[in-house]
């Protein structure tokens, strides 16, 4: 008596092209996965980099609205350490239509990139009389 297999029982695993399209495909999502969760990470630094900026304009124009003697120095510039990184900040003040008030604009960079500008920053002063 002979016992003939049938084809189901003749097929009990994968063939190595089905197994290469399965790495590939794995290949692709991983490559994917990767660059997303770099992207998140690059944005992350980036968006503390513009926020520890931004504080740093913030101090700068509250230092002239406490002291607005400095309006008369005119555009200054300096370094300031804010959360272990140094930013690079410039003020230019400019008139307003109104002669009592200046306009004072603060900018922000890092000191490493000082071309960059992470935040800008408006605000008005009463010039001192």
């Amino acid at each position: 008596m002979t016992v003939s297999r049938s084809s189901s029982a003749k097929r009990r695993g994968f063939t190595l092209v089905e197994i290469l399209v399965a790495l590939a495909l794995a290949a692709v999502a991983l490559a994917a996965g990767m660059r997303a969760l770099a992207q998140a990470a690059d944005g992350a630094g980036t968006l503390k980099a513009r926020t520890l900026a931004l504080w740093v304009a913030q101090n700068q124009l509250a230092a002239i609205q406490l002291a607005p003697q400095a309006l008369a120095r005119g555009p200054s510039q300096g370094e300031a350490l804010q959360a272990g990184m140094t930013f690079r900040w410039s003020v230019s003040v400019g008139a307003t239509p109104n002669p009592v008030f200046r306009r004072v604009d603060v900018t922000v960079a890092e000191a490493a990139v000082p071309d960059y500008v992470l935040a800008r920053l408006s605000g008005y002063v009463a010039a001192s009389q």
